[in-house]
């Protein structure tokens, strides 16, 4: 009787530590995924995620040269192959940004080449997703009416605008009006934006405009348009 009591008490463990065993790797390949698939960096001395904010400045950049190229070229000679081809990378690029993880999207990737000897500047992560994510559901809209259906419709210009709009405004003034609207939209606000623009705090000396650096630009512009408009 005691050999058959062991034999019942091994049988019984034998498929408790299968499942132990299962749920092991099965811990093991979500730890695995959760290396690749995450959104942000987790950076010592930051208490959230955070992103390089010069690669994204430099993969804006990089996608409102393609895109207005591609846009400027479909206008002159009415042939979207390539705004179609564009469309289609920045739908795919945000879609890896925004649902996989930034650090394998290939314009980031690009970016991080071009100031890889530059000094990282940490943003949050959390107004980055919803400003990319803006971005991603405009590609969408924009793949849909360009590359799929091929419609010539004012939305599609619109849409066009406020993409170069954004991606312009991100990368020559390293204002991201995504992560703006992530503080008006919502009840998070965020930390550690680019310039230290969340934080409130006075304007020095360097960044004053006076009334005769304002009268230049002013009247250069105006002097710029005129002859601009009658050229």
């Amino acid at each position: 009787m005691l050999w058959a009591t062991r034999v019942v008490f091994y049988l019984s463990l034998r498929p408790n530590q299968a499942v132990e065993r299962n749920k092991g790797e099965a811990l093991e390949k979500s730890q695995h995924m959760n290396k690749h698939l995450h959104f942000g960096e987790v950076v010592e001395g930051y208490a959230i995620r955070v992103l390089n904010e010069r690669e994204a400045r430099a993969a804006a950049g990089i996608l409102f040269a393609f895109g207005i190229m591609t846009f400027m070229y479909s206008y002159i000679f009415m042939d979207f192959r390539y705004t179609r081809l564009f469309i289609t990378f920045f739908m795919v690029d945000f879609f890896i940004r925004v649902l996989l993880n930034p650090k394998y999207s290939p314009s980031l990737i690009a970016g991080r080449f071009f100031v890889a000897r530059q000094t990282p500047e940490y943003v949050g992560a959390a107004q980055k997703r919803f400003a990319w994510s803006i971005g991603l559901i405009l590609s969408v809209i924009m793949f849909v009416l360009v590359v799929v259906l091929e419609m010539m419709t004012p939305i599609k210009i619109g849409i066009c605008v406020a993409c170069l709009i954004l991606l312009f405004s991100e990368a020559a003034f390293g204002i991201c009006i995504g992560c703006v609207l992530y503080n008006w939209l919502t009840s998070n606000k965020a930390s550690h934006c680019p310039g230290g623009v969340c934080e409130v705090r006075e304007k020095t000396a360097i960044q004053a405009i006076n009334p005769v650096q304002a009268a230049i630009a002013i009247f250069a512009f105006l002097i710029a348009a005129v002859l601009g408009y009658q050229a």
